[in-house]
């Protein structure tokens, strides 16, 4: 009988604590989502502004075209392209309609068909409008193929290339289109405040989205221009942003937006289930990482021509593993998290 007694008070401990816990992970949530989501809504604000800058930039350089404002349009694409990279790493909610994310940005592209769908807009004889475009191949959309048509020499030196009527229709509506999807998102991510705020389950999906993140900027945009994937060569034309020389820079803005829009919710996450160690851990990493980004340029090709360049990357590198392996190790290990299959897996 005795031995009942204190089985069953066992028993009533053990249950106390679990609900002590859940308890716990329960005041967790309710301040970490709505932290989460006023730092993304903000983030999509900034998308919203700068990619109108981009678009009103493109139709000034039409109306009036000179080479000056060339040089404004490639300054206003990169802060627009920088803008959505900070903002990149969520991939639930609006940004799963209408595949919005790869009309932004197709990529990765290793058969080349940003250059060849543009290429058939700007040589071509049909109409360029809203219409079309939207019709057509994600390859032809976006800032890629902004980017193909600003910096590429294969357009820039040819006689298409800006201010040919092809070529600035293209500009003025992909741009159009690109200011028009970052609107949506906004006011996409906005509605969706309720459900976000009233399903425990985006405290996870919110994590996995970073964890995603930090594992494709190691493994795909990082590691394998460098040669550490399936292949010993190094290829910078399989990063992202390598036609503009941004890809580093690309990799900072990620990670300057998971400071910026994740980071903060992280922390109340963490702080609130006593993993304030963990926390400040994570923000130190996070912020060394971005320190090195910031000494090094923005372009990642003629780090990869040189063997003090390549060392440089390496370093990187290990700031980047040591920062993805705190995240989806120790972290998610503690807030219970299991990594899943994610559609960008098999990119």
């Amino acid at each position: 009988m005795r031995l009942f007694h204190r089985s069953r008070k066992l028993l009533v401990y053990l249950c106390g604590l679990f609900a002590i816990s859940l308890s716990q992970l329960a005041i967790a949530q309710q301040h970490a989502k709505p932290q989460w989501h006023a730092d993304l809504n903000t983030g999509y604000e900034a998308f919203v502004i700068s990619s109108e800058a981009l678009q009103e930039r493109a139709r000034a350089y039409c109306q009036a075209p000179d080479n000056h404002q060339v040089t404004t349009i490639r300054d206003a694409w990169l802060s627009a392209f920088l803008d959505w990279q900070r903002i990149r790493f969520v991939d639930f909610g609006p940004i799963e309609q209408d595949n919005i994310a790869w009309q932004l940005q197709f990529w990765p592209d290793s058969k080349n068909l940003i250059a060849r769908k543009t290429d058939q807009w700007l040589q071509g004889e049909q109409l360029i409008d809203a219409a079309s475009i939207a019709s057509d191949s994600v390859a032809a959309k976006g800032f890629p193929a902004l980017e193909y048509v600003l910096f590429d020499p294969r357009v820039v030196n040819a006689g298409h290339a800006l201010p040919a009527k092809r070529a600035c229709d293209f500009l003025q509506t992909v741009s159009a289109q690109i200011h028009t999807n970052a609107m949506r998102l906004q006011a996409g991510w906005t509605s969706f405040e309720l459900h976000f705020l009233s399903r425990p389950e985006y405290v996870h999906t919110t994590v996995l989205a970073a964890m995603h993140s930090l594992e494709i900027l190691r493994d795909k945009r990082l590691a394998a221009p460098m040669g550490l994937g399936s292949t010993t060569r190094r290829n910078p034309y399989i990063a992202d942003a390598w036609r503009s020389g941004e890809s580093l820079a690309t990799m900072h803005a990620t990670l300057a937006g998971l400071q910026t829009y994740f980071l903060p919710g992280l922390v109340i996450l963490l702080e609130e289930r006593k993993l304030t160690p963990l926390a400040e851990q994570f923000r130190k990493q996070l912020s060394a990482t971005l320190a090195r980004l910031e000494n090094m340029p923005a372009a990642l090709t003629p780090l990869l021509e040189s063997d003090d360049g390549y060392r440089q990357l390496q370093l990187l590198y290990i700031d980047v593993d040591r920062l993805t392996t705190l995240l989806n190790g120790s972290i998610a290990s503690e807030l219970g998290i299991i990594k899943g299959f994610n559609s960008s897996d098999g990119d």
